[in-house]
């Protein structure tokens, strides 16, 4: 089998690869040792941020990318469950903030609101607890667990991209691929392993000083609350996205918060809630890294994720439908890393949990420097 571009993985930034060589007339071959998709890419919140992403390269990248979302959702049929997102504050050092991100840059098209303004994006919102919140209409919301899989589908129908499932790359020595199915020949190979570092290039990913974060997150489904016509997140948000916590404003709240909500930084917890179309929501999440984990969800960050949830929800009473486990790849010292063994081939990992966030525009660059 041949063609002009070889994808080895099925995640989202895989497709977002296989949907750029397409753009760009190339017959592609997306390669996947699963027989579907079941990595970080189907295990988040399907939540495209922009607002909040670090100021640069990687808030450049999610405003191109959440525009490519658009077109995709479109012409793959993906419904859109909500639009927007809905940062609140509940002290007065998250509010400077807020009003410091609004003054920069990356705030245009955003606006502060007061709790009873933002109660039409959040219905459930405690007008009580919040004191005031930043409102973006950039972000939207899929289901990533059958969005993934119609990406895929779409692709193999609009494109005629050739979807290999259940095959592991064993080499890569580009132009070839060796596979448990039989070798595979390509002018170019994108290699998109997420976190798995022992595949090809495991050698190069190692020396690259990458880890892997693990995190919980739950389905609920609220006795009450309404539908939430934005995502939500919260203080621990605006101190832990760096277009937030990289302003000098948020040194204060960081203080504070270690103070006040020690258990939760520790563990690397932030909210987001987003709601799925049947009215549940899907609440997260936290952040522990190394190497390998224990794969047992633990009750104690449940209990955090959720009492950060409940000091900004009103939700009443709710039943606890699902919890898991989630891992991707991380560096502390960047949001990406694009590796190139030589002139024709290129591995690509997103390091900063932001992959449905920034992967169809970080693809545009690979595709484009590959065939410039």
């Amino acid at each position: 089998m041949s063609y002009d571009v070889a994808i080895v993985g099925a995640g989202i930034l895989g497709l977002a690869h296989a949907l750029a060589a397409a753009r760009q007339s190339k017959r592609v071959a997306v390669i996947e040792r699963d027989a579907f998709a079941v990595g970080a890419s189907i295990r988040n919140f399907g939540f495209v941020t922009v607002t909040g992403q670090q100021a640069g390269d990687c808030w450049e990248k999610a405003r191109r990318a959440r525009d490519i979302w658009e077109d995709v959702t479109e012409a793959a049929r993906i419904p859109v469950l909500h639009r927007g997102l809905t940062m609140t504050g509940r002290r007065p050092e998250a509010e400077a903030v807020i009003d410091a991100f609004l003054a920069s840059e990356m705030g245009r098209d955003c606006r502060r609101l007061t709790p009873l303004q933002a109660t039409d994006y959040v219905p459930a919102l405690r007008t009580d607890t919040v004191t005031a919140a930043l409102y973006s209409p950039h972000e939207l919301r899929v289901e990533s667990r059958t969005a993934i899989p119609a990406i895929a589908a779409w692709l193999a129908e609009r494109y005629e991209i050739d979807f290999l499932w259940s095959t592991e790359v064993r080499d890569v020595d580009a132009p070839t691929l060796v596979t448990n199915r039989g070798r595979i020949e390509a002018e170019a190979i994108i290699v998109c392993p997420g976190d798995n570092f022992d595949g090809p290039f495991s050698d190069e990913l190692a020396a690259s000083g990458l880890t892997r974060s693990q995190l919980h997150m739950l389905r609920i489904m609220p006795e009450r609350g309404g539908a939430l016509n934005s995502a939500v997140m919260s203080d621990l948000g605006l101190a832990r996205y760096l277009g937030y916590a990289a302003l000098p404003e948020a040194t204060a709240l960081k203080a504070r918060l270690q103070a006040e909500q020690a258990a939760e930084l520790a563990n690397g917890i932030h909210l987001i809630a987003v709601q799925s179309a049947d009215g549940s929501l899907i609440i997260g999440d936290s952040h522990e890294y190394g190497e390998t984990f224990e794969p047992f969800v633990r009750q104690e960050i449940c209990d955090l994720i959720l009492g950060e949830a409940n000091s900004v929800l009103d939700l009443g009473d709710y039943a606890v439908q699902e919890a898991w486990l989630g891992t991707y790849a991380s560096a502390p010292d960047r949001w990406r890393l694009t590796l190139c063994p030589n002139d024709a081939t290129r591995v690509v990992v997103i390091t900063a949990g932001c992959g449905a966030s920034t992967a169809f525009a970080v693809a545009e660059e690979t595709i484009s420097n590959l065939f410039a």
